[in-house]
C-alpha cells in the first residue's frame, strides 16, 4: 500500500490531558470534558442545556431573555464543575445566535465576569472552517462536502485532502426560518433552494455528504430504528442517496409525537426532524452527493483539533483510540505494536478483504489483543467483542467496527462463535468474516507463544512459504513452544488453509 504505514502514523509516547470544550449555541448550551490520549479523544462527561438563546433573535436583534438567564445558570454550573475536576484547559465558543445579536458581546461579558469563561464568538467561516476540522478529526480520509446544521444556521465546508476548504454559513438552521414557511412546504423548500443555489461549497467535489449537528444525529437515529439497523453507533452511519431521501420523506410524514417516542430523539429535536430531513433531501439533491455519511464528531472536535500541532493531527486516530483502550490492560504497551509487525508478513500476502484499508484493520486488532485481559475469563470474548463494537473509536467505518470486533471475539473464544452473529452476519461479506476469524486466531498465537511479551515474541517468525505456514523457533528456545501454542499455531494453519510447519533455527 502506497503512503505512510499504520506505524509511521501512530507513534510512541502520547501525552495525555484533560481539557473541556462549552460550546454555546443557538438551541442548547453543552460542556463536553474530554480526555485526550494523544490523538485520541474521549468524551468522558457530557451535559447540555437546552437554552433557545436564539429563539426570536431574528425579529427582535437580540437573545431570548429566558435563555439568557437558563444559559447563564447552566455555565455557573460548568464553572463549578470543572474546578471541583481541576481542569483547567477550558475553551468557550459562541456560534450564530450569539454572533447574530445585538447584545451578543454584553452577554458574553456577563459570562466572563459570572462564570469566568473567555468566550470566542466565532464568525461564520470560523464556525465552518472548525466544524469541518471536527469532521476530519473523527473521518481522516473525508472527501465531498461538510454540513453543520445548528439552531440558526448552516455551515457548509468543501474537504478534501485530509483538510477544509472555504467554508459558508447561512441562515437556515430551524430558529432561523420564519414560523410561517413551516406550515408552507412549498414556500419553505423554495427558501431553502433559492438560499442554496447561491452556495458555491454545495457544489464541492466529491460524492458524499457529512452531516453534523444534533438534528441530523435524530435523523440517523430515526433511519437506524426504521431499518433495523444492527450497529446503534451514530459516528459514520451511512445512508445512500436514495435512503437519505426515504427517511427524510418518514420524517416529514411522522408526527412530533411519535418520533419523540423513538429512543435517542428528545422531543425537543423531534419537533425539528421534518424540517432536518427536508433540508437534507434538498443538499443530498442539489450538490449531487451520493451518500451521506453522519459524524459524531463536530465544533466541538473541531476546537480541539485545531489546536493540536500538525504531527499530532497526523496521527491516526483508529489506531491511536485502539492503544489508549487497551493500555491500561496491557502488561507491555508496546506488545500490541510488535504483534503488528510479526502478523502481517502473513496477512499481506494473503489479498485484502477490505482493500486498503487491511493494514490498518490488523494494525488495531494487534493494539486491541489484550483488551480483555482484566475482563472475567468466562466472558472475556463476549465483553471484549462488545466493548470493540461500542467504544467512541473515530476513523472506522460500521462493517470496519463489526471487523475489529469480531476479531477480538476469536482472539478470546478461538473457534467458538458469538452467541449472537446478528452484527456481523449483517455488516460483513463471509471473507470478511474468515479473515476476522483468522485475525483472531494469530493473536491468540502471538499472546500464547509469547506470554504476551515483545523480547520473547520477536525471537521467533511467521511467514507463509508455499502453501504452508512456517514459524521458526529458535534451537535453544525450543521449550517456549509449548502445546498450547503448537495447537494454536496448527488451528491458525487450518484457518489461512495452509500446512503448518514448525522449522528450528
Amino acid at each position: 500500500m502506497s503512503g505512510p504505514s499504520p506505524e509511521e502514523l501512530c507513534p510512541e509516547n502520547a501525552i495525555d490531558r484533560d481539557l473541556a470544550v462549552i460550546d454555546i449555541g443557538s438551541n442548547t448550551v453543552r460542556l463536553v470534558h474530554f480526555r485526550l490520549e494523544g490523538r485520541a479523544m474521549w468524551p468522558i462527561f457530557n451535559e447540555k442545556v437546552t437554552a433557545g438563546l436564539g429563539r426570536g433573535t431574528g425579529e427582535t436583534g437580540l437573545l431570548h431573555p429566558e435563555g439568557v438567564e437558563t444559559a447563564m445558570r447552566a455555565l455557573k454550573r460548568y464553572a463549578s464543575l470543572l474546578d471541583a475536576k481541576h481542569v483547567r484547559e477550558r475553551y468557550a465558543v459562541a456560534t450564530a445566535a450569539v454572533r447574530n445579536a445585538t447584545n451578543g458581546r454584553e452577554f458574553c461579558a456577563r459570562v466572563k465576569a459570572e462564570a469566568g469563561f473567555d468566550v470566542r464568538i466565532l464568525s461564520g467561516g470560523e464556525e465552518a472552517a472548525i466544524s469541518a476540522f471536527g469532521v476530519v478529526a473523527g473521518v481522516p480520509r473525508a472527501e465531498g462536502l461538510a454540513g453543520d446544521l445548528g439552531g440558526s444556521s448552516l455551515e457548509l465546508t468543501p474537504l478534501a485532502d485530509g483538510g477544509a476548504g472555504e467554508g459558508e454559513t447561512h441562515a437556515l438552521g430551524p430558529l432561523s426560518i420564519p414560523d410561517a414557511l413551516f406550515g408552507n412546504p412549498e414556500g419553505l423548500k423554495r427558501h431553502i433552494n433559492e438560499t442554496l443555489n447561491a452556495s458555491k461549497a454545495i457544489h464541492a467535489p466529491g460524492s458524499t455528504f457529512y452531516a453534523v449537528g444534533g438534528a441530523w444525529r435524530a435523523l440517523a437515529q430515526l433511519s437506524i430504528v426504521a431499518s433495523h439497523h444492527p450497529l446503534r453507533v451514530l459516528h459514520q452511519y451511512e445512508l445512500s442517496r436514495a435512503e437519505a431521501e426515504t427517511v427524510a420523506d418518514l420524517a416529514a410524514r411522522s408526527s412530533t409525537a411519535s418520533l419523540s417516542g423513538i429512543d435517542g430523539i428528545a422531543s425537543r429535536r423531534a419537533e425539528h426532524l421534518p424540517y432536518a430531513g427536508l433540508l437534507l433531501h434538498r443538499i443530498m439533491e442539489l450538490s449531487g452527493c451520493e451518500r451521506v455519511v453522519f459524524s459524531a464528531y463536530g465544533l466541538r472536535e473541531g476546537v480541539i483539533f485545531e489546536q493540536m500541532p500538525p504531527d499530532l493531527q497526523a496521527v491516526d486516530p483508529l489506531l491511536a483510540g485502539a492503544e489508549a483502550l487497551a493500555r491500561p490492560a496491557s502488561p507491555s504497551p508496546s506488545f500490541g505494536r510488535a504483534l503488528a509487525r510479526w502478523v502481517e508478513p502473513v496477512f499481506a500476502a494473503s489479498g485484502e478483504v477490505f482493500g486498503g484499508r487491511g493494514p490498518w484493520l490488523r494494525a488495531a486488532a494487534c493494539r486491541l489483543a489484550d483488551l480483555g485481559s482484566r475482563l472475567h475469563p468466562d466472558h472475556k470474548a463476549e465483553l471484549a467483542s462488545q466493548l470493540v463494537l461500542y467504544a467512541p473509536f473515530a476513523g472506522l467505518t460500521h462493517p470496519e467496527r463489526a471487523f475489529l470486533a469480531l476479531a477480538i471475539h476469536h482472539r478470546y473464544a478461538g473457534r467458538r462463535t458469538p452467541p449472537d452473529m446478528s452484527v456481523f452476519d449483517r455488516l460483513l461479506n463471509e471473507k470478511q468474516r474468515e479473515r476476522a476469524f483468522a485475525i483472531g486466531l494469530a493473536l491468540r498465537l502471538g499472546a500464547a507463544l509469547s506470554g504476551r511479551s515483545e523480547p520473547v515474541l520477536d525471537r521467533f517468525a511467521l511467514a507463509r512459504e508455499n502453501g504452508s505456514l512456517v514459524l521458526d523457533v529458535p534451537e535453544g528456545e525450543r521449550e517456549l513452544m509449548v502445546e498450547r501454542a503448537q495447537s494454536r499455531f496448527e488451528s491458525l494453519a487450518q484457518a489461512l488453509d495452509l500446512k503448518a510447519e514448525t522449522r528450528i533455527v
